[in-house]
This record gives C-alpha cells, structure tokens and sequence, in this order.
C-alpha cells in the first residue's frame, strides 16, 4: 500500500464524507439485541473459561492452558464494548451501559468512565494534538518508542490495581487531591503525560460510585489470595491474562492509524487519512479487531454507526465509491502491512536522525523524551 501523505492529499468530489454518507444512511440504526446478544455470549463464555483457568487444580494443566487462551480472547472482546459505550448518545442503551459495568467493566476494573475522553480522540481540534491522550506521533519517533509503547502492557495492569486498591479510598481526602487523581490517573489512554479535564456536567458520584465497587472488588482479590482462599499463583495468572489483554489492543492500535501528525488540527478527511481500515479476515485479525475495530478510518468518518454495520458500510463504499475516492487509499490488505510500514517509517526517520531535541514540533517529540508516567 503506497504512503499517503495527509497534509497534501487532495480530496476529490465535491465532499467526500458527504458522498459516502449519502451511500450508507440506512447504517445508523443501533440493533439493540445485537449488542445484547453479542455481550452476554461473550461475557458466558469469558467467565466459564476463567473459572477453568483459575479454579482447576494445576494438575490439569492442558485445560488450564485452553482455559487461559479461551479466556483472553472473550475478555477482550467483552473489554472493547466499552469503544462503543463511549459513543452512545446520552440517553441511548443506558440499560446496556449499566449492565456492562456491573457485570463487566468492576469486575474488570475497567469502568466505562475511564473511556470516555476517547470522544476527545474525535474531536476535529485534538485529533494528533497533545490534547489527544490516544495518539502519538510514533510516525516521526524511534523504534525504541515503539518498544517503550509496547512495554507498558508489563505494568499498567498492576498500575491500575493499584489505582484501584489504594489511590480510590485516599483520593477522597481532599477536594484537591481528588481533581488530581481524576484529570491524571483516571483515563485509559497510550499518552501518559495527558491531562484530563473535568467538566462540570461530568457525573462526578456516578464515577465515584464506579470507583468504590472497583476499590472493593480490588480488596475482595486481596483478601481471598491472603487468607488462602485462592492459590498465590492465580494472581500471577490474572495478571497475565490482563497483560496479554492489553498487548492484544496495543498491537490493535499500532495498526489504527499511520500516526503521521504534526501536531495540528484535522478536519475529519484528515482523521480518515491518517486511520485504517483491515480488509482481511482472518482469525487471527478478527481476534484482535473484533466489534467493528477492522474499520478504523470508517468509524473515524462515520464515529456514530453502530460496529454491527461497518462490514456491510465498508463492503458497499469499496463497490459503489469512484476509484479515486480518498477513502480507498486509507484500506489496507492487512494489520502486517500496516506495521510493516510504520516500522519502515520510525526506521527510515531514526536514520536521518529525526525527533532530535532540537524539534520546533512540541507533537514531533520522542517517547522518551515525554514526561515520566503519572496517569493511569
């Protein structure tokens, strides 16, 4: 797939997003028991191969390891339910929302709330600009950042039990200390030097009331591993099923945009530019791009359509678009190509010595050079 660059691609048609919109208005209608169905085999699923995995004896090690394997793949699709939660409209599947975080997003420890600055990963003024906590310019950086990006799948797990376990009860000392803990360790993003801001229609008890099941639920995992009601081991099972987890996304999301940013405002043809689509199918994608995430630069272009529809939206745009539609040139054959040219870009970029320290580009900066971890 030919490099596209997104600051002087020059987008035919009179409005690009508009002519494909007019190709798939009839896929914004949200199927509610899709969604339900989707969840709550998956989630059944997920729970029965835990119990497998953590409360066979070690003796059965070959179910222990189907069980793990099993466990992985459904908890992550059950985890990435919460991509869509983010873009529901305020009132729409609140049912869905409520049975998602209690019978998931606790037991996780990932409340749905912690996504939400996802929606700022879609705003036109932030996409690409430090004000994005989901995008970095991995493009214009070294491999080592692509490597420090990938390392932290080692420890935000515990980061976040942690956070869990004993930030929650302390951050509710102090008035101060509590807008610290929200605007800096209380959103799932890649950019750990981001700020949160807190508005004030936020639904500050709502979260706070996430985040007191989420702290119980950490000290339940403490106690019943303590007393010895578990086996000491089970942590490091879990630990390694979460770890897994969030490598599984990372990779996801290293193949969901070129991360060619300078730092500037996009309008939404230059988020679709700057996204990806996967055009294949294989298991292996379809395990670690499941609910819709395959179509990345269509969900950019049309963030509103429900997963379920984007196959189809994605099918008829490639048959019915013209040939030199822009949104043709942001559809790869597969997550490998994806990679393989953003490593050949952070390679070509560190031998002709870029993200020097010297950078006018705030954006353009190295991983490492960013600030040390504080969010979660």
């Amino acid at each position: 797939m030919p490099a596209v660059d997104t600051s002087t691609v020059s987008l035919q048609a009179d409005n690009p997003l508009k002519t494909a919109r007019g190709l798939v208005s009839d896929l914004f209608v949200v199927r509610p028991w899709i969604y339900w169905t989707d969840f709550l085999v998956s989630l059944a699923i997920a729970y029965s191969a835990s119990i497998v995995l953590l409360k066979l004896p070690m003796v059965s090690w070959e179910w222990k390891v189907a069980g793990w394997f099993v466990s992985v793949a459904a908890l992550y699709r059950v985890s990435l339910f919460m991509h869509e939660i983010c873009h529901f409209g305020k009132n729409e599947m609140r049912g869905f929302k409520v049975a998602w975080n209690i019978l998931a997003g606790i037991p996780m420890m990932l409340p749905s709330f912690f996504y939400e600055t996802h929606r700022e990963h879609h705003n036109t003024r932030h996409y690409g600009t430090e004000e994005d906590g989901e995008y970095l310019p991995l493009a214009s950086g070294r491999l080592r950042d692509v490597f420090a990006f990938l390392a932290q799948v080692i420890y935000m797990p515990l980061l976040t039990f942690f956070r869990h376990l004993v930030v929650t009860p302390i951050s509710f000392l102090s008035p101060s200390l509590r807008r610290w803990v929200l605007e800096h360790w209380s959103s799932f993003v890649i950019d750990l030097s981001y700020k949160r801001t807190i508005r004030p229609q936020d639904p500050l008890r709502w979260w706070a009331a996430m985040e007191v099941a989420c702290h119980l639920r950490a000290v339940v995992l403490v106690f019943v591993i303590s007393s010895g009601v578990e086996p000491w081991y089970n942590l490091l099972l879990i630990w390694s099923v979460a770890s897994t987890i969030l490598l599984m996304n990372h990779v996801r999301t290293l193949a969901a945009h070129r991360y060619r940013s300078d730092g500037k405002a996009m309008t939404l043809e230059g988020q679709m530019l700057d996204s990806i689509d996967i055009s294949a199918r294989d298991p292996l994608t379809l395990i670690l791009c499941p609910v819709g995430l395959r179509f990345h630069a269509l969900h950019h272009m049309f963030p509103g359509m429900p997963y379920h529809n984007l196959a189809t939206a994605h099918s008829r745009l490639m048959t019915q678009l013209p040939a030199d539609h822009p949104y043709r040139s942001s559809v790869y054959p597969s997550m490998w190509a994806v990679l393989r040219e953003l490593i050949s870009e952070v390679r070509a970029n560190t031998s002709h010595g870029s993200c020097s320290n010297s950078d006018p580009n705030p954006q353009a900066r190295c991983l490492g050079e960013l600030p040390k971890p504080t969010a979660g």
